[in-house]
């Protein structure tokens, strides 16, 4: 997206602004076809998504508060840094995880998960249906998490249609595009869920000084939010926070983000130097761009 990032870059605000969006964490509409209101949803691995196009109508103009969508729109670009951050769209490496869990047999089931940068939400949702007994999804803007997070989450926790729990299959499907039906009330999932906008460290601050009881999640779940050098030292720091003292990430990345600079050896070596966290990749794909899944824990945990 180096195109977009630098047309914008004489409106994006000075380095050391870039990364105070303030946290704030978004109630679950107790009407939930509130929040399905006027969505089109198309099926991915057997999971429900917003279709983009649809929200962009929507959205045209000024309508989202943020006016994220409108910007990509025009200037044509995923990426548009301190303003949006490529929440709107399904980024391919977030595939790659999702095969990887059912490849790895990662377990789900009784443990708190928190997606980082989540966008559709699909990591999370796939926690869900894994057992998971907390899920959180973060991403920077809170147009995403409204319009596209949010719905996605409701969309594959409704009981109606809902295939909460059960099969496996990862063939892509794409059925007609459908409005959901009506909903009967907060299926008890949607209880296992929070939801946060805003700068990582900022989402961070918020959870540490809750009122609310915080434990640190035994899984973060994060996909292609390394593309940004500027950004490492606020991500590691997040990790670093929030991690249980055994718990792990797993993060899918490209090799490289041409345009941006960043890439999952700068990654590992911006690591390995703060000599906290210990990784390891896991897996490499090597269709297209090359892509690989990172595997990341504290240097003293079992």
């Amino acid at each position: 997206p180096k195109s977009g990032a630098d047309k914008h870059q004489d409106e994006a605000p000075s380095k050391t602004k870039l990364c105070v969006k303030a946290a704030k964490e978004h109630n679950i509409p107790k009407d939930l076809n509130k929040v399905l209101e006027n969505k089109v949803m198309e099926t991915v691995l057997d999971l429900y998504y917003v279709k983009l196009s649809v929200v962009e109508m929507m959205c045209s103009g000024d309508a989202d508060s943020e006016g994220i969508v409108a910007k990509s729109v025009s200037s044509h670009s995923d990426l548009i840094p301190g303003v949006y951050e490529g929440g709107l769209k399904i980024w391919e490496c977030t595939f790659d995880l999702l095969e990887y869990f059912s490849e790895a047999e990662i377990q789900f089931a009784n443990k708190t998960v928190l997606d980082l940068g989540c966008g559709a939400g699909l990591l999370g949702i796939a926690a869900l249906r894994g057992k998971a007994e907390r899920v959180h999804f973060q991403d920077y803007n809170s147009t995403v998490i409204d319009e596209i997070t949010l719905p996605n989450v409701v969309a594959n926790c409704i009981k109606q249609g809902s295939r909460m729990g059960s099969g496996k299959g990862r063939k892509a499907s794409k059925p007609p595009s459908k409005r959901p039906k009506k909903t009967e009330g907060s299926p008890d999932v949607l209880n296992k869920c929070r939801f946060f906008s805003g700068e990582w460290s900022q989402v961070s601050q918020l959870l540490l000084s809750s009122n609310k009881s915080f434990s640190k999640y035994d899984i973060i779940l994060t996909s292609e939010t390394i593309y940004n050098p500027d950004y490492y030292s606020a991500l590691h720091d997040t990790l670093a926070q929030l991690l249980d003292k055994n718990g792990r990430v797993y993060l899918a990345s490209k090799v490289h983000y041409f345009g941006v600079g960043g890439g999952i050896y700068l990654f590992e070596k911006f690591i390995e130097k703060k000599n906290v966290l210990r990784t390891s990749i896991v897996k490499t794909i090597d269709q297209g761009l090359q892509r690989c899944i990172m595997e990341i824990a504290f240097k003293d945990s079992s």
